[in-house]
């Protein structure tokens, strides 16, 4: 036998070992009563369908699915959530059958996915960092002792502004956002200071955790054909690998810094998170290493910065092609704080327009359209099906956010529809949920909140702002780039104007 012929009959064994197999998990599944869904392709299975933008396609098969829909992407039989309702079920009811996450491959660069807190499954480890950002990071009275260092980024914004606004040049909003948040989250770990809008370190900084991001949410066929994870046919894991490991470089750098000051000296001035960190990791009140330590900070970073520029840069175009929801949210500052002056935390709550608007982008915009998916630890009945052990659990709160049965003219954004409303992203109202909830609920909450709030207030307070030439309302370019995180596909350039 020749090996064309022997090729042929390897290939012909294979296909046809995987379609007996597709067909036996389908007459057991079928007993099972799955979620209806798309017929598969064999071996491909529905892969053809997501498209680039897989949380809108999503959406367009539960019209026709309905919110509990399985489809395979390959050998992977995923389940996908699209209403309030059901996500509930998933994030709340049976929290307990769904708190484990199915890592993608990607995630296994550098074994993120053994130290870091948004992967690692439940477990002391998981609960220990929990415990960290609950108790020393994250808590009412550590954000509120650092309320002088936000204000500081607010003001570096403003006369950052302020200086394009005197040259008539545009800003990047993004950019400007991913600057002030990045450099607020690195003073307040490391006690230094990034880098000014000026610097290309900041852009470098951002272009290295937008790779993270987009690499992270890009379809992998190593996730949807595990034999292929060794042989990484897109080279993504290589490509996260690098990016991984030019942050962890750094800080391993400021890390060994820190701790050799430690040293010479006994104690440091520092009272940053990095000296929390290490004194947590010197008495062993919590048991927690380098690596936790490390890949904690890549969550931080990758997630904090990344995020919350992304909101406040669709919270202004937002503003800027609706007129009248942006002269009403100045008129309410003016009001409220005075035209110009600067905006205190203090003030947030007596701002209920500039709240409903941000809320009205979560709606609109999620920063992450698809929750990081979770695994199915068991069979578990859901609105009268069965999601089968193993299964890849996908919410899609894009789809939840613009769902008609719930929102009035959901494609339009009417920040007055949260006025009045006791509606929040707190995680205990499952028709909004950018944050995720349950167990799972992003710790970084209460801090992406009051830098919205102070970001977008003071740059609406301080400045008019208008679009670059050629551009207006009605020709904004409002495609998205779909990763971990849904950027505006063309970056927010606006122009500050004198008060």
């Amino acid at each position: 036998m020749d090996i064309l012929s022997c090729m042929l009959w390897v290939l012909f064994t294979w296909v046809l070992v995987i379609t007996l197999n597709s067909f036996l998990r389908g007459c057991k599944a079928g007993s099972r009563k799955l979620p209806p869904g798309p017929t598969p392709y064999p071996v491909i299975g529905n892969l053809l369908e997501l498209g680039a933008k897989p949380h809108r396609s999503l959406a367009k098969l539960s019209k026709i699915y309905g919110p509990v829909m399985s489809l395979k992407f390959g050998q992977v039989t995923t389940v996908v959530i699209s209403s309030a309702t059901t996500a509930r079920e998933i994030l709340q009811n049976q929290d307990t059958s769904f708190c484990n996450r199915t890592v993608p491959d990607a995630l296994r660069a550098h074994q993120h996915d053994e130290f870091s807190m948004g992967w690692l499954p439940l477990s002391t480890p998981r609960t220990n960092l929990r415990k960290i950002c609950n108790s020393h990071i994250f808590t009412t009275q550590k954000l509120d002792a650092n309320q002088h260092l936000r204000r500081k980024r607010i003001q570096q914004l403003l006369a950052y502004a302020q200086e394009n606004c005197r040259a008539g040049k545009a800003i990047d909003i993004g950019q400007a956002a991913f600057n002030t948040t990045l450099n607020f989250l690195w003073n307040t770990i490391f006690s230094v200071d990034l880098a000014d809008h000026s610097s290309d370190t900041a852009r470098e900084f951002r272009d290295m955790i937008s790779g993270i991001t987009v690499e992270a949410g890009k379809p992998n066929l190593s996730d949807n054909f595990p034999a292929l994870k060794k042989l990484d046919p897109q080279g993504i894991r290589r490509r996260m690998t690098k990016h991984f490991g030019k942050m962890l470089e750094v800080f391993d750098c400021l890390i060994d810094q820190r701790m050799k000051l430690r040293q010479e000296h006994g104690s440091t001035e520092y009272k940053d998170i990095l000296d929390t960190l290490l004194n947590i990791m010197d008495d062993k009140s919590v048991e927690i290493d380098r690596n936790y330590i490390n890949h904690l900070f890549i969550d931080l970073f990758a997630a904090g910065a990344d995020t919350t520029s992304s909101t406040l840069e669709w919270a202004m175009t937002e503003l800027l092609c609706n007129p009248e929801a942006l002269s009403k949210t100045r008129m309410e500052l003016e009001q409220t704080v005075g035209k110009g002056n600067p905006i205190d935390e203090s003030d947030i709550i007596r701002l209920p327009y500039l709240q409903a608007v941000v809320k009205e982008t979560f709606r609109l915009h999620p920063a992450a359209p698809l929750l990081l998916p979770r695994k199915a630890s068991t069979n578990t009945q859901v609105a009268g099906y069965t999601i089968p052990k193993d299964a890849l659990v996908l919410v899609n709160v894009w789809a939840i956010g613009r769902d008609e049965g719930i929102w009035e003219s959901p494609c339009s954004f009417m920040p007055e529809r949260f006025l009045g409303s006791e509606i929040d992203v707190k995680g205990r109202n499952f028709e909004l949920i950018p944050f995720g909830a349950g167990r799972r609920i992003c710790p970084g909450l209460p801090l992406a909140i009051r830098m919205l709030y102070l970001m977008l207030g003071s740059l609406i307070n301080s400045f008019d702002w208008k679009f670059e030439d050629g551009i207006t309302q009605h020709n904004m370019d409002m495609e998205e780039k779909f990763g971990l995180t849904l950027n505006k596909a063309q970056p927010l350039h606006a122009i500050p104007i004198a008060i």
